[in-house]
């Protein structure tokens, strides 16, 4: 199946007519591409997920996404510029890469907007996974977030707008401010958990830096889109047919 191909499966809705059978040949096909597929960087649009590779089935309860189905690496990494049915989005579940699934692309419609949200999301991933992470990193606006979650609990979280922000114990990766060579206790201050680590270096020392993926990276298995909504159909296609 070609990217246009993807595209119109998308766009006329098919996903939740997919049988059985249809799913094996497309899981077939996904895992035959990826074995010709060399890694390449993704380039996540706004935040991301990422949750470990071998308890991932629980992400699609966690963020009700529906009608999925098997994608390679490649046909989702511009997941916002693929078509969608009104109001189910994609939502792309990379392949298991170095023991971790990404979950990426219009998380904004799938989860929302606000900080309530994105921090919600993170702690039903984390119950129904094990363990998750988000991580959200915009160099423009000056924003940067990373935040870890176990069982349904937030462990430990970093945020920056103006002023950093720090909650929970350090993990062992990480560098405390106190101990940077700039830093004078005569006239600096910081908190007793105050790191050092953005976005960027969190996600390299705690899962995958999408930044880096590459020829040396180890990739398992197939990816999947996911709906946002359920049951969007297949009808009124006539403004398909006129186009």
């Amino acid at each position: 199946m070609i990217e246009n191909r993807l595209g119109g499966l998308l766009e006329a809705g098919f996903t939740d007519r997919l049988g059985e059978r249809d799913r094996m040949l497309l899981a077939r096909r996904a895992l035959l591409k990826s074995c010709y597929e060399e890694p390449a960087p993704l380039v996540p649009d706004g935040w991301w997920y990422a949750v470990p590779g071998e308890r991932y089935e629980g992400l699609f309860t966690a963020l009700d996404l529906h009608d999925r189905f098997p994608v390679t690496l490649d046909e989702g990494m511009d997941v916002a510029g693929l078509p969608n049915r009104p109001g189910a989005y994609p939502v792309f579940v990379t392949p298991e890469i170095d023991g971790w699934r990404l979950i990426m692309g219009n998380l904004d419609v799938a989860v929302g907007v606000d900080w309530d949200e994105w921090m919600s999301a993170l702690e039903r991933l984390s119950a129904r996974c094990g363990e998750a992470q988000m991580f959200f990193d915009d160099e423009a606006g000056g924003s940067n977030v990373w935040a870890v979650a176990e069982e349904g609990r937030i462990r430990r979280r970093y945020t920056r707008e103006d002023d950093p922000e720090w909650v929970g114990e350090p993990l062992p990766w990480e560098a405390m401010r106190v101990d940077d060579e700039h830093f004078d206790p005569e006239h600096d201050e910081a908190e007793p958990n105050e790191g050092t680590a953005d976005a960027l270096t969190a996600c390299s020392h705690l899962s995958v830096d999408p930044d880096r993926i590459g020829a040396g990276t180890r990739i398992r298995g197939h990816g999947w889109l996911a709906l946002s909504a359920p049951g969007v159909g297949h009808e009124d296609l006539g403004g398909l047919v006129r186009g």
